[in-house]
């Protein structure tokens, strides 16, 4: 499921005709807010419901239980029993899967577009009715806990992040693995899960997306059919999020058995939702692309090639979250070079930032790159879904992207420099060295 995260963000801002496609929005009497994309280049569909509910709203002592909740949608309803959802889906000829994140979870079925009536029935039918039995729940929760093994226990990089993070993002929902601790995953309960569906689960407190071969004329009267007669419930309430206070600079030393010593180090910054300035948002996607956006950013010519300190090393704003966004930097150092030397080396490259500019075409170059980087999954239906889908869900607007190149072009190289001398602080800033264990270093 990391896979389409991965495919949400690159998809996140199709500047293409995907811009320009028809989008009709409506909502419910219980509250159910309905996005539709028009895209008659093929006629397929798909159909994606997003939750207001992710590892973000669990409590400290339910942690992956947001992620759990994703599998038992899929073990049955009253007319459905554990399996029947999607080989139902694949009878017809379609495909289904969700995924978790922090801030939402999602589900969605891709089709030809004349099983659209398929699809929001089994998505009404799960949303009404879903069972979760004690013994399917426990039998389901040892998948649970196989995959977070597989995933982060048996990877030595992965737990090394897992550990940095819950460093980096103190006092946040961000301080926790959507997998959930290892510890506590294993002592969830199947009540715990019936009362998260009923909390968070119903219509006011989700988006149904449908982008495809269709129109709101055909749409609207199935949406009415198969949606309408659910009760609203009770939405359940989500505090705004606000820029975070700094925490202080955090150091985090690790012995793992990792085949090569790396270095993270991570500033926390504002996000598009929680920024102030909105502007922030764009010269931070700036800078990321000014240090690593290809051949020609800083990082890459200056310590990869010329001075040959790191054998690889990055740069990356994620502003698209329901709270603080985040800046990182990560390096693996060449050989006998030191995590202490890389580390000085990358704090040298953002104090340059604060006190010089960005030269014009240096700025140029990086725009370019930026937007080049956006248009990857312009064709895809799927993207279009997953952008509506997650933009909604965070409270902004739904046609963020069309106005995401002018706001791009606004920022200066003044503004870089402003939100390098104002966010990429010490006061905002982890640090980890990972360094392998004696005898695993190749």
């Amino acid at each position: 499921m990391k896979q389409l995260i991965m495919a949400l963000v690159v998809g996140l801002w199709s500047l293409t005709a995907a811009a320009e496609l028809p989008t009709h929005a409506f909502t419910l009497d219980n509250g159910l807010k309905v996005l539709v994309r028009e895209d008659h280049r093929a006629p397929v569909v798909t159909v994606m419901v997003w939750f207001k509910a992710g590892s973000i709203d669990e409590a400290p002592f339910e942690t992956g239980l947001a992620h759990v909740l994703e599998h038992m949608m899929f073990k049955g309803t009253d007319k459905l029993g554990p399996g029947d959802y999607s080989k139902l889906v694949a009878r017809y000829g379609g495909s289904d899967n969700a995924f978790t994140s922090y801030d939402y979870t999602a589900y969605f079925q891709q089709y030809e577009v004349s099983r659209l009536p398929l699809a929001l029935e089994l998505e009404a039918e799960r949303l009404a009715n879903l069972k979760i039995d004690d013994e399917e729940f426990f039998r389901e929760l040892q998948v649970v806990m196989e995959e977070r093994r597989m995933r982060t226990d048996d990877n030595p990089n992965a737990l090394a992040w897992e550990k940095f993070q819950a460093v980096a993002r103190p006092g946040t929902g961000y301080a926790h693995p959507i997998i959930g601790w290892r510890s506590l995953l294993s002592q969830l309960q199947p009540e715990q899960a019936r009362s998260w569906y009923r909390r968070f689960y119903v219509p006011g407190n989700a988006t149904l997306v449908i982008a495809g071969d269709v129109t709101r004329e055909q749409v609207e009267p199935l949406v009415q059919r198969f949606f309408a007669d659910l009760p609203a419930g009770s939405t359940p309430p989500r505090p705004r999020q606000t820029v975070n206070p700094p925490a202080g600079e955090r150091h985090l030393s690790l012995s793992m058995p990792v085949k090569v010593p790396a270095l993270y180090m991570l500033y926390n910054v504002p996000s598009l939702v929680t920024a102030e300035n909105k502007r922030d948002f764009y010269a931070l996607t700036m800078l990321a692309g000014v240090l690593d956006g290809g051949m020609s950013a800083r990082i890459e010519t200056e310590l990869v090639r010329q001075q040959k300190l790191v054998a690889g090393a990055g740069a990356g704003y994620s502003g698209i979250q329901r709270g603080d966004g985040t800046f990182t930097l990560s390096a693996t150092p060449s050989p006998g070079v030191t995590l202490e030397e890389v580390e000085a080396a990358l704090r040298k490259q953002v104090e340059r930032l604060q006190t010089s500019l960005p030269d014009a075409a240096e700025m140029a170059r990086v725009r370019a790159g930026v937007l080049a980087s956006q248009v990857y999954d312009k064709d895809s239906v799927m993207g279009q879904a997953m952008e509506l889908g997650m933009l909604s869900t965070l409270g902004l607007e739904t046609d963020l992207s069309e106005t995401f190149a002018d706001e791009l072009a606004k920022v200066t190289a003044e503004d870089v420099q402003r939100v390098a001398k104002t966010w990429l602080v010490a006061e905002r800033l982890a640090v980890a060295h990972v360094q392998p264990q004696r005898g695993e270093e190749q």
